[in-house]
């Protein structure tokens, strides 16, 4: 027994001494706890919308109030012609257009009904569900409300309209998401773990010091995850559109383009990854815990960036598939041309050339 004793303490004083597994132990539940029940949320607040009151009278001005007073909306733009909406929607920041028609209070009581539209962006519809849902109770409140003080029938019909996908179907959204996460983990695991296998087998050294330029070793091993991810490019199209019946709204030739630039930046940082890792099982784990769960948090198809803290939100503009998650819902959904997402694509190569040169660098440092 003293024996058993003994051997529990050696293996408590094993795990004390070990900083890493401390971490795992303690530090990650605590982390996963702040992140997933604070930082995380599929609570829709402050979404930002526009309006288009065509009324101009004393209930839409009512309701106007109510919308902005409420925590859910935040008013960005009063709109004055409806070939507006279309427009500001492009910009991805809108969630919700609400429009008052012309004579909305006459008609409400005259005839004791009205209506209000409700447009939003449906290229992701949870949150387009939930910012319509929050905005029609609002209206039911000022409806009961009227009711209240006019033993009248009242009725405000919100005439709901999904942009991009009528439908609302889950796949819009989970298909750009889906295609960030398979490209970034194949380009950037498989590449980074290429590299380090060469160095664990003692061969990455006999071709550094080869008549071959070591970029030209490094550009022959990052070539080949360049075709196999434009083939995964190519089938998650495909079945989109045949399987899922998730049409290609835009440039199909834009969007393998743009493709091939996030691919080019999950190579890049790879690279990265292989510079600061010794063996394929650490980099493996660096890319997972790198590059899976920030795509899975960060990148938006799961959770809405703009309810997270500022912290997190500043955060999610250094993770690449935050950008390209932009780029495919643009293009693809909502079938936006190149002016709507060159500042996304700019960043993509800036972040390119960014892991680039740090892997040089490395590389060199390692070849002096």
């Amino acid at each position: 027994m003293r024996l058993f004793i003994a051997f529990i303490f050696k293996e408590f004083k094993h795990i004390l001494r070990d900083q890493r597994t401390l971490f795992i132990l303690f530090g990650m539940p605590i982390v996963q706890i702040i992140l997933f029940g604070f930082a995380l949320t599929n609570e829709v607040k402050d979404s930002k919308i526009v309006i288009l009151d065509q009324a101009h009278d004393a209930f839409s001005q009512r309701l106007i109030q109510r919308l902005d007073a409420s925590q859910y909306f935040d008013i960005e733009r009063v709109l004055y012609q409806s070939d507006a909406i279309h427009e500001v929607f492009k910009t991805g920041k809108i969630k919700l257009a609400v429009v008052f028609p012309p004579r909305f209070q006459h008609e409400l009581l005259h005839t004791n009904q009205a209506s209000v539209q409700l447009i939003a962006d449906a290229s992701d519809p949870n949150t387009a569900s939930t910012v319509t849902m929050y905005a029609s109770a609002i209206l039911k409140d000022f409806q009961d409300e009227l009711i209240a003080q006019t033993p009248l029938p009242y009725s405000i019909k919100p005439e709901i309209r999904m942009l991009y996908n009528p439908q609302l179907k889950g796949a819009y959204n989970f298909v750009p998401g889906v295609m960030a996460m398979i490209l970034l983990l194949i380009s950037a695991m498989m590449t980074s773990i290429a590299i380090v296998r060469e160095k664990e087998l003692g061969t990455m050294e006999v071709l550094l010091v080869s008549p071959v330029p070591p970029l030209m070793v490094i550009v022959t091993k990052a070539i080949p995850y360049i075709f196999l991810s434009l083939i995964n490019v190519t089938t998650i199209l495909l079945l989109s559109v045949f399987l899922l019946d998730v049409p290609i709204q835009g440039s199909i030739v834009l969007l393998i383009a743009e493709s091939l630039l996030f691919i080019l930046a999950a190579l890049a940082l790879g690279l990265f990854i292989s510079t600061i890792t010794n063996s394929q099982q650490v980099a493996m784990l660096a890319s997972l815990m790198v590059l899976m769960l920030p795509t899975l948090i960060f990148s938006g198809f799961m959770f809405p960036i703009e309810n997270m803290p500022k912290p997190m939100q500043i955060i999610s503009n250094f993770i690449p598939s935050k950008w390209y998650f932009f780029i495919v819902r643009d293009v693809m959904i909502k079938g936006l041309g190149f002016k709507s997402i060159w500042k996304e694509s700019l960043i993509l190569v800036a972040m390119t050339c960014v892991y680039v040169g740090i892997a040089w660098r490395n590389y060199k440092i390692r070849l002096e």
